[in-house]
């Protein structure tokens, strides 16, 4: 029987200070939002939610139609195609989830236990996990202060004769800085996989998070930018990755004949369904990435001047689209840490969730990491938390959530 990892506070000494409190129940606050039709349609704030705008009931009623509901059916090209051109790839490959995307990518490199595969600790578990399923060793990266992606310096550094990948995670939709990365790992015969499931749309030095690396991972889950409820595709340009990750996905049936198979395969197929979901939202994408942007806008300049507050950064040759609007705050400039201001947030109405929780300190994985440490990471776990982001939220909702955290700041 299957038993849980466990780890006390107790156990983890002076890194149990970045770990969050729980969540904060969210109060319900039935308000007046002038641009809603129903004015009390906003009893809380969601920190994120679907924007289904355009043609997603007609492309699903097409399908269910016709038939075609599983994993065969022409929106599942017509998906693929779309989304690996809004990338600037040539290959699309959908798949069940991004967590398998992560999988399917690595797993057409051919990992063997020993192989090592680079990541950074500031990341969403799904990460670490698809190195595991491989069998490879993952090793962290700390992440650098100024954008809080993965320190490519140190990625460089760490590179050794075991390092078979890197897979760079756009965090928070925020570009990492590809170039440098990728001089070092072709330098040493590494591939590159970009974790970019928060980073539709996103751009470095002009071009599309998706076609940077040798591949790159999507998730298409209910709180991403483009979503098909569940739902993953790794893109590429390299040919050959591509059509090991079309076999793998589907058992690794042969094209010589059927149920023959030479490699173990997986069953990581997206539905025609869900692939009708997804046209209809990569037909948006601009615009999703516009709001997301303009959400951004709008909140750092009512923030901004609040001490206390960091704002999430940009660097000027990257594009972030904010996934997430995330934020940091400073205790004794605020007046009261992270998890208070989170607690006050829920109390008028406003849900939040917190930076992701470092690998190192993960109960899973605190043996293979113990005794080591990651600063950067940590301060962004102790003190990060992200607002509601959706692309549908309104200019009113802002205006709310930054009053709030202006009105019961102690230091103002």
């Amino acid at each position: 029987m299957l038993t849980p990892s466990e780890l006390s506070l107790e156990e983890m000494g002076e890194l149990a200070e970045i770990i969050p409190a729980s969540d904060p129940e969210v109060q319900v606050h039935y308000r007046a939002i002038p641009s809603f039709e129903e004015t009390t349609r906003r009893s809380i704030i969601p920190v994120c939610e679907p924007t289904l705008s355009g043609n997603e009931l007609q492309y699903v009623e097409q399908a269910i139609k016709t038939n075609w509901i599983s994993s065969a059916g022409s929106f599942i090209h017509d998906f693929e195609a779309t989304f690996a051109a809004a990338c600037g790839t040539r290959y699309g490959i959908a798949c069940a989830n991004g967590t398998v995307a992560i999988h399917l990518a690595l797993a057409t490199l051919g990992l063997e236990p020993g192989d090592e595969v680079l990541l950074p600790a500031f990341t969403m578990i799904a990460t670490i996990n698809a190195v595991t399923y491989c069998g490879a060793t993952p090793v962290l990266v700390d992440s650098e202060p100024d954008y809080w992606q993965m320190d490519v310096q140190q990625a460089a550094e760490k590179i050794t004769p075991r390092t078979k990948a890197i897979v760079p995670v756009h965090i928070y939709g925020h570009p990492v800085d590809m170039d440098p990365l990728m001089e070092a790992a072709q330098a040493h015969g590494v591939a590159v996989i970009e974790d970019a499931a928060e980073a539709h749309g996103g751009e470095y030095k002009g071009r599309r998070c998706g076609g940077l690396g040798d591949a790159a991972t999507f998730s298409f889950y209910g709180n991403k930018i483009i979503t098909t409820g569940e739902g993953g595709m790794v893109t590429t340009n390299n040919a050959e990755i591509a059509k090991l990750a079309w076999n793998l996905r589907d058992h690794a049936f042969s094209t010589e004949r059927h149920f023959w198979h030479k490699f173990v395969g997986f069953n990581y197929r997206m539905t025609n369904l869900q692939a009708a979901v997804g046209l209809a939202q990569v037909e948006q994408l601009d615009k999703f990435v516009a709001a997301r942007r303009r959400n951004a806008a709008e909140y750092t300049s009512r923030l901004q001047d609040i001490p206390g507050i960091t704002t999430p950064p940009q660097a000027e040759w990257a594009k972030n689209v904010y996934w997430m609007y995330g934020i940091l705050v400073d205790k004794e400039a605020y007046g009261m840490n992270r998890d208070q201001l989170r607690q006050a947030l829920a109390e008028h109405g406003i849900e939040t969730r917190t930076f992701f929780i470092p690998m190192h300190c993960q109960p899973v994985y605190w043996q293979m990491f113990k005794g080591q440490r990651y600063p950067v990471a940590e301060r962004l776990c102790r003190d990060g938390f992200y607002l509601p982001s959706a692309s549908s939220l309104t200019l009113e909702e802002i205006e709310y959530i930054a009053g709030v955290i202006r009105e019961v700041c102690p230091n103002l």
